[in-house]
């Protein structure tokens, strides 16, 4: 089959649509936008846009459906789970190469987002199982104990660059503790969302999970609608202060988790094995997932001077290794950017740092052999990089790598805190002293020793300062979907007690 006729039977299989309450909104509020697919910049397929209404709809349908979906209890949830899993893993190639079409993502990678997303669904149950309550010796003779109850209904805005693996794990949390959603994806790459929304049917009661498309007036109404009280939020640190804005101006008090930004710093002592510093360079860059295009790539490599100009060498030799090309080619590494005006932006980046004055090593330009009208930009190596230069201090959520040099323990220190960003940083040394005292002094909320980017469910993630707000992939973040409630019981003594039912 050729990429053209892949496309086409991948797209015609779905009527993308939003489904409210169970049912499909065959006339969205706001008409449809085009969908395109960036490895070619063809429209692909028409995304429905929501209105304020829609969400409102949204909303009202899932506050009607939670108490009933709250009353199945932890098991009868879990049994929902289940019969999820099954439906994704028999659906697991039609949303991976969805998002290849719409996101850019190479497709290999899209399976392995599928894969581990199924994991996660595996997982919630049993960690949701293990909360409890406690009971508290506050005052003697009487007992004092909390339990948990769930917000009602979530809003769950989720980001671009992992759209089905996102749609799917994001929402587990607050399902699995009797949360009803409303889930909105990014407005950019919806299409393996809309598809997602007729499989949560498949596994959970109308209206436990509606599915609503569209841009800022979607966004705005749900999170400032009265009944969600409970909002969380992946994507850049601007959207989610416009979302604490927005939310503090509704006039009604919201719980908001926000995982945000980030410029993460790679650190690399003198002593390292340079090949597997170096891959790891590479893999912390998530290039051959999705182009760059994470918070949790480590964007800033931060390379002792006495080993910087073999490092920056071996890392351009590496990076000339991939293959760049339309996102569902079974033989690309590197796929196109998510859109023209993100491509627009990234480039405006690498324009920066040569004007800067950063060394451009390799990449920042348009690759050969790709499609005319593809958002390619080869990945963009940088040395020579200072903090005053944009590129060393923005994120730019792409494929750009900028390379400090260090001599001094404390100039690092300084280099890697020096933002006001600390989502996730990297220390690679083999001196284990220096490895744990660096990665405690680090300001990130997330920090790996010889590692990078990986995550392990049950870990809590999430980052510092502007980076983020709440923890995510752990019962830390369980307990944020839920609000707890204190009981007192006043017990007289014994005797009395002994005397009223015995006589």
């Amino acid at each position: 089959m050729s990429l053209k006729s892949l496309v086409e039977s991948a797209v015609s299989k779905r009527s993308f649509q939003m489904i409210i309450g169970g049912e499909a909104v065959t006339k969205p509020g706001r008409g449809f936008r085009e969908a395109t697919d960036p490895s070619t910049g063809e429209v692909v397929a028409q995304v429905p846009l929501a209105s304020a209404k829609d969400v409102d709809d949204a909303v009202s349908n899932a506050l009607s459906a939670q108490a009933g979906w709250q009353a199945l209890g932890h098991e009868g949830r879990a049994e929902c789970f289940a019969k999820f899993h099954e439906v994704i893993r028999q659906n697991q190639e039609e949303l991976a190469l969805l998002d290849a079409i719409d996101g850019g993502n190479p497709i290999k990678a899209m399976r392995f987002d599928i894969d581990l997303s199924l994991a996660y669904i595996r997982g919630w149950p049993g960690l949701a199982q293990a909360l409890t309550g406690q009971v508290y010796p506050a005052s003697p003779g009487n007992l004092h104990y909390s339990s948990h109850r769930p917000y009602g209904v979530v809003g769950r805005i989720t980001a671009f660059n992992h759209p089905a693996m996102f749609a799917i794990t994001r929402p587990l949390p607050s399902l699995i503790m009797g949360n009803t959603l409303v889930l909105k994806p990014s407005d950019e790459t919806s299409l393996s969302t809309l598809a997602l929304a007729q499989m949560f049917q498949e596994a959970f009661p109308p209206g436990v999970v509606n599915v609503i498309t569209g841009g800022v007036e979607a966004g705005e109404a749900l999170v400032s609608h009265p009944d969600v009280k409970r909002l969380a939020f992946t994507g850049s640190v601007n959207t989610g202060l416009a979302i604490q804005k927005t939310a503090a101006e509704s006039g009604y008090v919201k719980n908001l988790s926000l995982e945000l930004g980030g410029k993460n710093a790679m650190v690399v002592f003198p002593d390292v094995d340079l090949d597997e510093a170096v891959e790891g360079a590479i893999f912390g860059m998530n290039l051959d997932v999705c182009q760059g295009q994470s918070c949790g790539s480590n964007s800033r490599v931060l390379v002792h001077s006495s080993i910087r100009e073999e490092f920056v060498a071996a890392l351009e030799a590496r990076l000339a290794q991939f293959t760049l090309g339309v996102a569902y080619d079974e033989k690309t590494d590197i796929g196109p950017l998510v859109s023209q005006a993100h491509h627009r932006r990234v480039s405006s980046y690498v324009e920066s740092g040569i004007e800067q004055g950063a060394r451009l090593v390799r990449g920042g330009s348009r690759p050969d052999g790709v499609p005319e009208a593809g958002t390619f930009l080869e990945p963009a190596l940088f040395d020579g990089v200072t903090p005053d230069m944009r590129i060393g201090r923005e994120e730019i959520f792409g494929p750009v790598i900028s390379v400090f040099g260090w001599d001094s323990y404390e100039e690092m220190i300084g280099l890697a805190n020096g933002l006001d960003l600390g989502l996730t940083a990297s220390v690679w040394t083999n001196d284990l002293t220096i490895a744990h005292k660096t990665a405690d002094l680090l300001d990130a909320g997330y920090v790996w020793i010889n590692d990078s980017t990986r995550h392990y469910f049950g870990t809590p993630f999430g980052g510092t300062k502007n980076s983020s707000i709440g923890r995510e992939e752990s019962q830390d973040e369980l307990l944020t979907y839920v609000e707890q409630k204190v009981v007192h019981t006043r017990m007289p003594s014994l005797d009395n007690a002994l005397k009223r039912v015995l006589g």
